[in-house]
């Protein structure tokens, strides 16, 4: 197959960024991507358009009309209750205690180190594998359906830039969760649209400082 004439390629991106390409037409052109820049941006392309898709709305403040309309439901100016059933004023106070205890877990949540981006990269069958959560100067991992690595081999990741070589963000931990410590460059580097890949080295890394064996997972970074 002539994979050079640009219809072809715009379509096989489009292909793999939407996930239609099947199982080993995706490693055919997995391969493809790790030396081909250009194929690269098509893809960088095409997945920066299908995230506009699921970009979250804006936070917007809640207006104060919105918030005496909720404390007016929660507890009406006038309610007439028998004074034999005091259960009824527990009650109250009780779904006013749960409104102030929902706004101030909310507030923390927001205040925690928050996830800049996330991927979920996929084996040659189109199987989760792995969930990669980047946070300001780390990555979280967590396994997903992470298949077991004999002895003396190790899982390293790497980053794949529109432009460039891949680079290593270092070594999957042996059950798959944990977390990567990045360093200033690669921060930077996820800052830019990169696809994420996993691929089976000798023990330790690469020996090269890029990937020798085959690629196992891989999927597109995307911002939240």
């Amino acid at each position: 197959m002539n994979y050079q004439t640009p219809e072809r390629r715009r379509a096989l991106a489009a292909d793999y960024a939407i996930g239609l390409m099947p199982p080993t037409a995706r490693k055919r052109f997995e391969h493809l991507l790790l030396d081909d820049g250009a194929l690269r941006a098509e893809l960088a392309r095409w997945q920066n358009h299908l995230t506009l898709l699921t970009e979250p709305l804006v936070e917007q403040p809640v207006p104060e009309h919105v918030w005496q309309a909720v404390v007016a439901r929660i507890e009406p100016q006038t309610l007439h209750v028998p004074l034999k059933r005091p259960f009824w004023n527990w009650l109250r106070l009780g779904a006013v205690a749960c409104s102030l205890l929902i706004v101030l877990t909310a507030g923390l949540l927001y205040n925690r180190d928050s996830v800049q981006y996330q991927a979920t990269l996929l084996s040659g069958t189109a199987q989760p594998g792995l969930r990669i959560e980047a946070h300001a100067d780390y990555l979280k991992v967590q396994p997903l359906e992470l298949a077991a690595v004999q002895a003396g081999r190790s899982l390293e990741l790497w980053a794949i830039p529109v432009e460039g070589k891949p680079v290593s963000l270092g070594l999957i931990p042996s059950d798959g969760d944990g977390r990567i410590t990045l360093g200033q460059s690669q921060q930077q580097l996820l800052k830019v649209p990169v696809v994420l890949a996993v691929s089976l080295e000798p023990q330790g890394g690469s020996p090269t400082g890029q990937p020798t064996g085959p690629v196992l997972y891989q999927g597109p970074l995307a911002s939240l």
